[in-house]
């Protein structure tokens, strides 16, 4: 057997990625096509046209890894090579690549879905694209990603992006869309942590973690609840706008692990309480999770909570 280690770079993480074209009259060699467009997306770049421009003003750079015997492609090269790639070997060598850069993944994982921008394209009846993403807080790298036709399918999709990971010990946030049994059952089985938000897609879930919340949480002394670590306030002020952020934290819920048993792993229930004070109005909006941890403070609760809109 070999002892060769596989080269972990991203230029060699690429050259996996079978070149579609027919083996002549290429006047571009393929991992240069490749390089060129993952890296330019990697520095922002978000049309073919900015591609192509951005490849042009780096040349030089791009000469000291990359052959480029005829310069740099046009767009349309670009566009059309990317068009004939197969998704899933693209997937997995960038994927490959993303797992040397990060290590070991720990902390907040959150998964969401997000249209891409500009990939709307009315006049060839294109839909826009939309993606399910799992994406390392800490690290703020993307480590896993699926398309699907509609945002209805992320909840088939979120299984799968978990299968490909390793979270052992990471915390695995997703919004109310891919609050489902079997995906909580599966963060479980990947010996990982979850904290979920609840919304009318589980309507008898929610109405017992808000009837809980005001009949037993609200009604308490404030101060009595943080002495025990059950509440923490947040602030945050910019550009004239104050938001308060009230987390709540609700550990060993057995009376609702009872009643909700399909739930693997369920151990605890949170709840941000919002006030937005902005150009002399006031809203308020409450939201709720649940999650697997056995002990958890409304500190810690709201620390992972802001850790996943910072992605999402």
């Amino acid at each position: 057997m070999s002892d060769t280690k596989k080269d972990s770079s991203l230029f060699g993480c690429m050259m996996d990625v079978p070149d579609p074209r027919a083996p002549y009259n290429q006047w571009h060699k393929f991992i240069d096509i490749v390089m060129i467009v993952v890296t330019a997306v990697l520095s922002g770049m978000d049309t073919w046209n900015e591609i192509a421009d951005w490849a042009g003003s780096k040349q030089e750079w791009l000469e000291t890894f990359l052959e480029l015997p005829n310069g740099i492609p046009s767009h349309d090269t670009l566009n059309r090579v990317f068009q004939m790639i197969e998704p899933k070997k693209f997937h997995d060598a960038f994927c490959e690549w993303t797992k040397s850069v990060a290590g070991t993944v720990s902390g907040v994982v959150a998964i969401d879905g997000k249209t891409v921008r500009r990939s709307r394209d009315n006049a060839a009846g294109r839909r826009p694209i939309h993606v399910v993403s799992a994406w390392a807080a800490e690290t703020s790298l993307v480590l896993g990603q699926f398309r699907v036709d509609e945002k209805t399918n992320e909840i088939k999709a979120i299984p799968e992006l978990l299968d490909m990971l390793c979270i052992e010990n990471c915390i695995v946030t997703i919004d109310a869309m891919g609050t489902q049994k079997d995906i909580a059952e599966k963060i479980i089985e990947k010996k990982a942590d979850y904290i979920l938000q609840v919304k009318e897609n589980q309507p008898g879930l929610l109405q017992d973690i808000e009837e809980y919340f005001k009949k037993d949480v609200f009604t308490q002394d404030k101060k009595g609840l943080e002495a025990q670590g059950m509440y923490y306030k947040d602030l945050d002020s910019e550009h004239g706008r104050l938001e308060i952020r009230e987390y709540y934290a609700v550990n060993n819920t057995d009376w609702l692990s009872e009643r909700h048993p399909e739930w693997a792993g369920l151990r605890g229930i949170g709840a941000c309480i919002a006030t937005v004070e902005e150009n002399g109005s006031t809203a308020i909006s409450a939201s709720y999770s649940i999650f697997s941890f056995s002990d958890i403070t409304a500190e810690e609760y709201g620390k992972r909570k802001r850790e996943h809109w910072k992605y999402v």
